[in-house]
């Protein structure tokens, strides 16, 4: 790993600036130089840069002068971001009286490497290039995860997405400390799962992290038999996926309803107090209502209970099946329902009813009530067993169904 990789990853910058004419003093720091180093490329790019004075207002000048987005980030701490189509540039001023002092803050070597761009000198006193070599991530000191516990989960993180380990001494310190996860905002502990529920390693890391403790106080009820399915989970969302089954962040709510609470109000607790939002904590606490149904079914649902069944889960349907291979739900009980989910015209998953509750009002001269939505199910469901199948059929049907209650 050396300059040259740098220069190749920075050659890819589209930036309306040239990078070359930031000031002598500015150095390409943290993730941004590993990325770089490690030719990890992200779209869009994040460029992060340590300057020894006036980084807002060289990040106003930069802006200005290219007609970009300006955001100060932190007035105090002197961190202003630069906003291209391209990707967003951070300019920070450096934490104490040097660059040294700055690298010395950092949480992990591999991200306490800084890079001149005009000088092309790579400065790397941690030993972070050789960390990077052997896929390692190394605390820079102690004092530095206490200084912000997040760093304890972020380590996991980074070690799922990079498929790197974590050094001996840095997780017994992590694991030491791991109670201090406690004190995070909870949307940044959020954060940091979401990010290891989607890495490539992420079920791995994930499993470590729980093991040494660093989750007990935000997922208590996880336990051995829940991160065993972790792969599982992975194997049902494969499946799904194979049939068309797609759902926004299913990766992220398959693996919460694993990880969560089996009782329903338990896990809506637990997703509450991490910060997610309502529709996901609606989707992982349905999963978990539902999920039992599918382990016990020893015999086909009627057409009648099908129909009711989606009524209920047609919109979680992805996770819900997910988690049913994971936990040994038989293929045979599950490609049923899943053949009507994926098929739009099958009227059992996707039921479009012969009349509106204006036709009955109209052709039966009925009053706007209760019994309207009454007779539009049995009217579904009798569609559905193939009792009817046109509108004048469906009218009579209600018809027929209002005499016998007369």
């Amino acid at each position: 790993m050396n300059v040259a990789q740098i220069k190749t990853y920075l050659a890819t910058v589209n930036f309306p600036c040239d990078l070359d004419q930031l000031p002598s003093a500015a150095y390409l720091v943290g993730g941004s130089v590993r990325d770089a180093l490690l030719q990890r490329y992200k779209i869009p790019l994040d460029l992060d840069f340590v300057l020894p004075q006036k980084a807002i207002a060289t990040a106003r000048e930069i802006a200005s002068q290219f007609n970009s987005g300006f955001v100060v980030l932190d007035k105090t701490r002197e961190i202003a971001r630069v906003v291209f189509p391209q990707g967003t540039m951070d300019l920070a001023q450096q934490e104490g009286s040097s660059l040294a002092t700055d690298l010395a803050r950092r949480d992990f070597t591999i991200n306490a490497i800084a890079y001149n761009i005009q000088s092309q000198k790579l400065v790397d006193p941690w030993g972070g290039l050789a960390d990077l070599n052997q896929g390692i991530l190394r605390m820079v000191a102690v004092k530095n995860l206490e200084d912000d516990p997040l760093r304890l989960l972020r380590a996991y993180r980074q070690a799922a997405q990079l498929n790197f380990t974590i050094e001996a001494e840095t997780r017994i310190a992590i694991r030491d400390r791991a109670s201090l996860l406690k004190t995070i905002a909870a949307e940044r502990i959020q954060a940091e799962l979401n990010y290891i529920f989607t890495a490539p390693q992420g079920n791995k890391w994930l499993a470590a992290a729980i093991e040494d403790g660093l989750l007990e106080f935000w997922l208590p009820n996880t336990d051995r038999v829940k991160l065993k399915q972790l792969d599982s989970v992975a194997q049902g969302i494969k499946y799904c996926l194979e049939f068309g089954l797609k759902l926004p962040e299913l990766p992220i709510l398959a693996k919460l309803a694993t990880l969560v609470s089996d009782d329903p109000n338990t896990a809506e607790a637990e997703l509450t107090q991490l910060k997610y939002a309502r529709a996901q904590i609606k989707a992982v606490t349905k999963t978990v209502k539902y999920l039992p149904q599918l382990q016990q079914m020893t015999n086909p649902l009627s057409l009648r209970e099908q129909y009711f069944w989606f009524l209920e889960v047609k919109e979680i349907f992805p996770i819900l099946i997910s988690r049913a291979i994971a936990t040994g739900v038989p293929l045979e009980t599950i490609d049923p329902l899943i053949q009507r989910y994926v098929n739009p015209i099958d009227q059992v998953a996707h039921p479009k009813c012969l009349v509106t509750g204006n036709d009955l009002i109209r052709e039966l001269n009925l009053q706007p009530s209760p019994v309207i939505g009454q007779l539009l199910t049995e009217i579904q469901i009798a569609q559905i067993e193939s009792k009817i199948s046109t509108p004048q059929q469906a009218i009579d049907f209600a018809d027929s169904i209002l005499r016998s209650l007369n």
